[in-house]
């Protein structure tokens, strides 16, 4: 069994100050502008090269959008997907983000809404934009699932294996790290797939495609070793969890947009090889007549 590194939540704390306490920040929140960092960073780069189509403020202007759909959608989505309940018997709770609680399914919607509002403005497409943004974000998922270990929360299920850890309000039974799991397959691995995929050019919509896909199967894989919400449990055939059954249409939506994007990427391809054999053939009876 492994030792869980009993990491103070709270990375600095500064005061009183003026009456009201200490202020405090936790690392989860610094994972998330650690997170925002590197999308920046990335998206830069990105940005740089020929023919990119981007310049600095625009991606500027793109991180911060997405920062807002990240926090809004994501809240939004924890209190309406996983506690509904407490939102009806306290609304004001939504707007408590203090207390904890982020879904990224919820996050997800909200960055989309972000995206197509960012490509109004700056005359995109959205799936433009989308593509764009997918390679930006495993990092930031990464970095956030490092937040939910130190913060000693998500934690998994029971297990017998060495790698157990015993966490701080997970009994006394070894669990599985599944936070660890999630930054490896969710941020690492599918970074470096979706950065790969996006490396080279590819048909609109398929970047975005590879991410859904990716995204919903390494998540419905982690959920098999991850503790179910103490007060949802399991939704389906007793062993399917709310982030499973949230993951399944990500991933038939993302493998129809995948079919979609090459099968347009043929059509297109088809029209021109059939105008350019028309434009021969003409050719060919010009020359013939003189």
């Amino acid at each position: 069994m492994l030792t869980y590194p009993d990491i103070d939540p709270i990375a600095l704390s500064i005061g009183p100050i003026a009456g009201f306490g200490p202020l405090q920040i936790h690392w989860y929140g610094l994972m998330y502008l650690v997170g925002f960092a590197a999308a920046m960073l990335l998206a830069n780069y990105r940005a740089k090269q020929p023919g990119s189509n981007w310049n600095k403020d625009q991606v500027s202007d793109l991180i911060f959008y997405g920062a807002m759909g990240v926090i809004l959608g994501g809240r939004a989505g924890y209190v309406l997907f996983y506690n509904f309940g407490q939102f009806l018997d306290n609304p004001i709770w939504l707007f408590q983000i203090w207390t904890g609680g982020m879904s990224f399914h919820g996050g997800l919607l909200g960055v989309l809404v972000a995206l197509w509002l960012f490509g109004r403005k700056y005359k995109k497409g959205f799936f433009e934009v989308a593509d764009f943004a997918a390679p930006l974000v495993p990092i930031g998922l990464m970095t956030g699932r490092f937040g939910n270990f130190i913060g000693g929360e998500l934690w998994g299920r029971v297990t017998e294996g060495p790698w157990g850890m015993v966490f701080p309000g997970g009994g006394p039974d070894p669990r599985h790290p599944s936070q660890l799991y999630q930054a490896a397959l969710e941020g690492l691995a599918l970074f470096l797939i979706v950065w790969w995929f996006s490396s080279r050019p590819r048909p609109q919509k398929a970047v975005g495609a590879v991410f859904m896909i990716g995204y919903g199967c390494f998540r419905f894989i982690v959920e098999f070793v991850r503790q179910p919400d103490s007060h949802i449990g399991f939704d389906l055939f007793g062993w399917m969890s709310r982030g499973q059954l949230l993951s399944v249409p990500m991933v038939l939506f993302g493998i129809a947009l995948l079919w979609w994007s090459y099968k347009q990427q043929d059509q297109a391809a088809a029209i021109v090889d059939n105008t350019s054999s028309k434009v021969s053939k003409k050719t060919s009876k010009k020359h013939a007549k003189s």
